[in-house]
């Protein structure tokens, strides 16, 4: 959650020479006027100033002080309310104590009907920063922050507050930072439980949590799905209001051209107090945000008791900017596109300076709610350090006072009243099976959930009545995976469902016939079932039996593949699909080759990059992207979120400088650049999480270098222990060396001379070679124009082992005559192409080939040198 603006100068020097962008002209603020602007107002208060259209207001359901700092609801089968609360989340400005358990999930109820909360109890404290909760029957599944493991808590007596704890499923520790963790853990119609971030999705069987694997994780705070179970993710980090809901993450990470309108992740608050931690480029001349950062708990609205106009429609916090996105979806093909109905304005916005919409969800009783933390900061602690700008700003206004607050709100419409509250929990399954005819979706799902918790069989008849004769689409889909969550489906019922007249009904027989199409034992109504849905007339089910065949690996899926594409005409959509899979694929063998290539040569290596990529996987892709290139922003032209990796002198370079980095944080441009992302520290994590993912970076994307140890780590950590600031690439320069310019080398060889401009042309598709095979003795100069520190070369290969000498040493000189004793060696057998020694000062620099190899020659795709950043002294 980010943002901000320039007022005065001290906040100018903070930000980095912004200078293409106007300064805000409205006079600057006397600091008691600023004060009294951001000072907390009633829960009333609040509800008075909310901007929404005509129609449409906000009732308060439950605030402080019986809940404080909200961030997740969810409620059981009998509308029972549970909250997560983070108690200890900045509570001052540097967000001390943040992580002690001091944090609670509390239930909530309405015992007199009039939509208030008026009956309280903590139903589990201690936690730390709980961040999920799933009601089942008659227990909650919760997770914490800085753990993977999930507990489910249950209330034995009836007193409300949970008196046993189990463990569900053990993931063991999560490091990162506490908005860089992963949130969800939704029930979707699949059965199947969702989150964000993580390269998994699980399951709940016979008391226990399965996880299965995905091949990425996606999204950040919140996940919301559809009536049709595909998912909505955000990321308030890469300032994406919406992304994924192509197709499920199952089948990989589908993005479609124009899946946003132009200008979507535009937004339009009327506050304009500038907490935003970006700076300039994030705000408009009257201070307000001029784009979506904080994006995040979004929820796709599927009531029954708010007008027909906004069901189905996607709806987004946006914590910075004091405001609520509405999103209109529609299908164009097989493609989602998003748009805002509401033009250059909002479907919900504010003034109140306090106003923190985090989490929204259907209610029970079909409205729409709000969690709302109601506080002066919304940024984490590392995006409020000593220094920054954001702080300055915090202070300016006051914010840090503003805390242990927090509000849950319900949206309600002048033609709407608010539906009953459930019992499910005490209706048998037969009372259950008719929820799932419902028109609030939340009775639906809940429903189901309870069905397969429950596992009673008895209900499979009329599963099936319901799914050949339900009145609506989703009832009849609610029923086929009602049957699958009971292990009872059969493909008979699948065949029924294909021949639903609704498209999606279709589409979803070929998903639940997935189940029969396991590599072992293909069952062939199953295969026929999948080729049936290719000739489909709806694009909607052609479009999953391309995906099924693709995911299961149907035999002679590459020409089904190729005739629903090419039936598939002008939808890119066909087309895309197909190409992201076989894209994935073809990296992920390349990958595979490489880590085994890797393996056979070092196995302590390969084995630090798999646990690296987990990380990576699961946490860093959302600002460096799964290629290392950046993830790019939104609606900007060609900009990235955060710097490349890929054969970054900086990942390449000395540990020491890396480390640093990934200990503390960076800040500041890199390589003249400003990058929207915060690089954060992540000291919270051990020296192993930390040594892995800089080895994989260092692996990764062409790059190749040596392993990195827990103890390397460990002695940072101990140089670095009053560290509390990010770094910047200024005070980095001592600790790792920098490329020198090539400009003006004068290269000598003893063998091909003629092509040495090769290895210093740019162009890593091109090399000197040595036109010869190894033998000893064969040797290749540098002359610099004048004499620099040097601290290392690369004899970049391309990835080719074969092609680095045998054995080499390296000699330097001041003079091309006087050559100093060796200052690096090694053998050659590798796939590490940077020589590193301890620093010198030269202006020549000769590498000899030492070993012999009767059929390898020598080569260099790209030759370059490293100085320490330093000038020389005079």
């Amino acid at each position: 959650m980010h943002r901000s603006l320039l007022l005065t100068p001290f906040l100018a020097a903070s930000l980095h020479a912004q200078d293409d962008v106007a300064t805000p002209t409205r006079p600057i603020e006397p600091a008691a006027e600023k004060l009294a602007r951001v000072a907390p107002r009633s829960p009333e208060e609040t509800v008075a100033s909310i901007e929404l259209p005509p129609g449409y207001h906000l009732e308060v359901v439950a605030c402080e002080p019986m809940i404080r700092e909200p961030v997740a609801i969810a409620w059981d089968g009998n509308g029972r309310m549970y909250v997560a609360e983070m108690c200890t989340y900045m509570q001052d400005i540097d967000g001390r104590d943040e992580h002690a358990a001091k944090s609670r999930i509390s239930r909530l109820e309405d015992r007199d009907g009039d939509g208030r909360m008026d009956h309280h109890t903590v139903f589990v404290d201690g936690l730390v920063l709980p961040r999920m909760i799933l009601p089942l029957q008659d227990s909650v599944i919760v997770r914490e922050t800085d753990t993977l493991d999930l507990h489910e808590y249950r209330d034995t007596d009836g007193d409300g507050v949970a008196d046993d704890k189990r463990l569900v499923f053990a993931g063991g520790g999560r490091g990162g930072n506490l908005e860089h963790q992963p949130s969800g853990l939704e029930w979707n119609v699949d059965n199947f439980l969702y989150v964000t971030y993580t390269d998994r999705r699980y399951r709940y069987r016979d008391g226990r949590i399965e996880a299965h694997p995905l091949p990425a994780g996606e999204g950040q705070w919140g996940i919301t799905f559809d009536d049709w179970g595909q998912c909505f993710y955000s990321r308030a980090g890469g300032e994406v209001v919406a992304t994924m809901f192509q197709q499920n993450l199952q089948y990989g990470r589908l993005s479609l051209p124009g899946e946003l309108e132009d200008g979507f992740h535009e937004c339009w608050p009327i506050d304009d107090i500038p907490d935003v931690q970006g700076g300039l480029p994030r705000v408009r001349e009257d201070g307000s945000l001029n784009h979506f950062t904080g994006c995040c708990g979004q929820t796709v609205f599927r009531g029954d008791r708010l007008p027909e106009e906004l069901r189905g429609n996607l709806f987004v916090p946006e914590p910075v900017g004091r405001l609520i996105r509405r999103a209109t979806i529609t299908d164009e093909g097989g493609k989602r596109v998003l748009r805002n109905p509401h033009g250059k304005s909002e479907f919900l916005r504010t003034a109140d300076a306090n106003f923190r919409p985090v989490n929204m969800e259907t209610g029970p009783d079909g409205t729409l709610y709000i969690v709302d933390m109601y506080r002066g900061i919304i940024q984490e602690g590392n995006w409020v350090r000593e220094g920054s700008y954001l702080r300055g700003v915090v202070q300016q206004y006051g914010l840090d006072r503003n805390i242990g607050r927090g509000r849950i709100y319900r949206l309600v419409h002048d033609d709407f009243a608010p539906g009953p509250q459930p019992h499910m929990l005490d209706e048998t399954s037969a009372e259950l099976v008719a929820h799932l005819s419902h028109a609030n979706g939340w009775w639906r799902d809940s429903a189901q959930k309870l069905l397969v918790l429950r596992g009673d069989v008895s209900v499979v008849p009329a599963l099936g009545e319901l799914l050949q004769h339900g009145e609506t689409a989703v009832a009849r889909m609610h029923a086929l995976w009602t049957l699958d969550g009971l292990d009872a489906v059969t493909m008979r019922h699948v065949q029924t469902a294909l021949k639903d007249d609704d498209a999606r009904m279709r589409a979803t027989a070929v998903r639940v016939a997935e189940r029969f199409l396991d590599a072992s034992s293909r069952d062939a109504d199953a295969v026929a079932a999948v080729h049936s849905a290719a000739v489909d007339p709806s694009p909607l089910a052609r479009l999953q039996a391309l995906r099924t065949a693709l995911y299961v690996e149907l035999p002679g899926y590459e020409q089904l593949v190729e005739r629903i594409v090419a039936a598939g005409g002008d939808h890119e959509v066909f087309r895309l699909t197909a190409k992201e899979h076989f894209d994935r694929l073809a990296k992920e063998k390349a990958e595979a080759e490489r880590r085994a290539e890797i393996a056979r040569k070092n196995a302590a290596l390969a084995a630090a990059v798999q646990r690296g990529a987990t990380v990576y996987q699961g946490l860093c892709f959302a600002c460096h992207g799964t290629d290392g290139e950046g993830m790019p922003v939104p609606g900007s032209e060609g900009m990235r979120l955060a710097p490349s990796l890929a054969r970054s002198p900086r990942v390449l370079g000395s540990p020491a400088r890396l480390g640093r980095i990934l200990l503390h944080g960076l800040t500041g441009p890199v390589d003249g650049a400003n990058f929207p992302g915060v690089m954060v520290g992540m000291a919270a994590n051990d020296d192993q999480w930390i040594a892995d993912v800089m080895t994989y970076v260092r692996n990764s994307w062409g790059n190749a270098a040596s392993l990195i140890e827990p103890a390397e780590i460990a002695e940072l950590r101990k140089a670095t222990a009053a560290r509390n600031t990010q770094w910047t690439l200024a005070e980095l320069k001592p600790f790792d060396p920098v490329l020198l310019a090539r400009r003006s080398w004068r290269l000598t060889s003893d063998r091909n001379p003629g092509e040495l401009a090769r290895a210093v042309d740019g162009d890593d598709g091109t090399r000197w070679t040595t036109n010869e095979t190894q033998r000893p003795g064969t040797w290749l100069s540098i002359e610099l124009p004048e004499a620099v520190p040097l601290t290392g070369c690369c004899l970049d290969t391309h990835g080719s082992i074969n092609d680095f000498p045998q054995r080499y040493e390296v000699r330097t000189s001041m003079d091309g005559e006087n050559w100093s004793e060796p200052i690096a060696a090694g053998d050659g057998e590798r796939d590490q192409p940077i020589i590193r020694w301890q620093p010198t000062t030269a202006r020549f620099v000769k590498i000899t080939q030492l070993g012999k190899k009767a059929d390898l020659w020598w080569s260099v795709h790209e030759l370059q040198l490293f100085g320490d950043g330093n000038p020389l002294p005079k």
